[in-house]
């Protein structure tokens, strides 16, 4: 692909936005949890209550697992998927 390509790359990696799917609520997290004890999840319970629901939470992690995203999701992947879509 030509060199200019690299501008496009840039702007994507810049630009992406990591997003959960699916109607997460509390009662789906507690379910998930299946009645499971412990320290954390007892942190993570009474934060989700005290929050009133999952949205902050979702927001947080999202924002903070964007740095591991951009470190993963990198030029040569971004040019790949590119080119798949281009081919395709």
């Amino acid at each position: 692909m030509p060199r200019f390509v690299n501008r496009l790359i840039a702007y994507l990696r810049e630009n992406v936005i990591l997003d959960f799917q699916g109607d997460l609520t509390l009662e789906k997290v507690k379910e998930l949890l299946g009645g499971e004890e412990g320290r954390d999840i007892r942190a993570l319970l009474a934060r989700l209550a005290r929050d009133r629901g999952v949205d902050d939470m979702l927001l947080v992690l999202a924002d903070c697992l964007q740095d591991h995203v951009q470190r993963s999701l990198t030029d040569d992947v971004i040019r790949e998927q590119i080119r798949t879509y281009s081919e395709s």
